[in-house]
């Protein structure tokens, strides 16, 4: 842990439901987010992350004009995407959207790099799947490319050339870009290969076993002669008044979310004993403000992080329970991490 740990929240943009338990729209969904990005600036979050998907489920699928939208509205918080895609991408039109998203708010932009866990985008752009990996490590490749200098010569196997090209807007302030990776050590040491910060996606079991993979890219960072870079964890959890009352508001939504996915991936149900166990043990960070601070902070400090993201969003939880779950985070949870790791 370099300094001040960074607290975060971020969001896919779950499709909700109304008070009268009918599905939102999309578009009102938009709306709600961009209004939970404002109010957690307000409530001293330091970064809010919107995921992208190409789903039915999940309402957006352009994170940086979600983003844009609340950078009109704050001066302060940094706006990431959780994450771009950029296997079914072209990294240029990435920088350009990040750029100019960068520009837009001030540098508070950054983009979060990977392969995602879903695979709806690859057919609808046109990629095939049995390209995924050589699609992630040339576009990420060219994309760091646009990040150090211009003009940029590349040639790769996956989209055309460019020889001498500017890309615009240039960067006024630096474009802080991660590698997203759920665990794998191949996608950890890509990372530090490229000389780009780390977000581990750590959504079960115990984040402890992580500790292995961030000795594994600080080691080879330093063998590869960077400097020691930001290291972050994303994880889901939520936040109410009790204990009790989090565990009760967020399984049924939790449990609907992961048993519909759960059905096109072969997975078994989702049980209340696996859920609480998964509470207590695992990596869904749930409670009241002080149980969540604990956990967060003990995490923080056994894998020497740089920045906890807190996945706020769960299935078809109505907005105002996600807007008092943020209202706890910031005002509550976030000030209790701080004095804990200060302690």
């Amino acid at each position: 842990m370099s300094g001040s740990l960074e607290l975060g929240l971020d969001t896919f943009g779950d499709l909700t439901e109304r008070s009268d338990g009918a599905p939102e729209t999309q578009a009102q969904v938009i709306r709600d987010v961009i209004d939970e990005g404002v109010f957690a600036d307000q409530n001293g979050v330091d970064v809010f992350g919107v995921g992208e998907h190409h789903r039915d489920d999940f309402a957006v699928s352009s994170p940086e004009i979600v983003l844009a939208a609340i950078a009109g509205q704050t001066s302060r918080i940094h706006l990431a995407s959780a994450v771009t895609v950029l296997s079914s991408d072209d990294p240029v039109r990435v920088f350009e959207r990040f750029s100019s998203l960068n520009a837009a708010s001030n540098g508070r932009a950054e983009v979060i790099l990977g392969r995602g866990s879903f695979t709806e985008s690859f057919p609808l752009f046109g990629y095939d799947l049995s390209d995924y990996e050589v699609l992630f490590e040339e576009k990420l490749a060219l994309f760091v490319e646009l990040l150090r200098s211009q003009p940029v010569t590349w040639q790769g196997t996956t989209r055309t050339p460019l020889s001498e090209q500017r890309v615009f807007p240039n960067l006024e302030t630096p474009l802080t870009t991660w590698v997203g990776v759920g665990g794998s050590p191949e996608s950890v040491a890509r990372a530090a290969r490229f000389g780009l910060p780390l977000t581990l996606a750590i959504i079960g079991g115990n984040p402890l076993r992580f500790a292995p993979l961030v000795e594994y890219y600080r080691k080879h960072l330093e063998t590869r002669g960077f400097e020691q870079l930001p290291v972050a964890v994303h994880s889901p959890g939520y936040i109410a008044d009790t204990d009790e009352a989090a565990r009760d508001e967020l399984f049924p939504y939790m449990k609907q979310n992961r048993d519909r996915i759960g059905a096109e991936r072969g997975w078994g149900p989702m049980s209340r004993e696996g859920f609480d166990a998964e509470v207590a043990n695992g990596s869904l960070y749930v409670g009241s403000p002080e149980t969540v601070a604990r956990k967060i902070a003990a995490t923080a400090s056994a894998l020497g992080l740089d920045r906890f993201d807190l996945k706020y969003s769960a299935g078809a939880m109505p907005h105002d329970q996600l807007m008092h779950c943020i209202e706890l985070y910031g005002s509550k949870v976030i000030p209790m991490v701080r004095e804990l790791l200060a302690d």
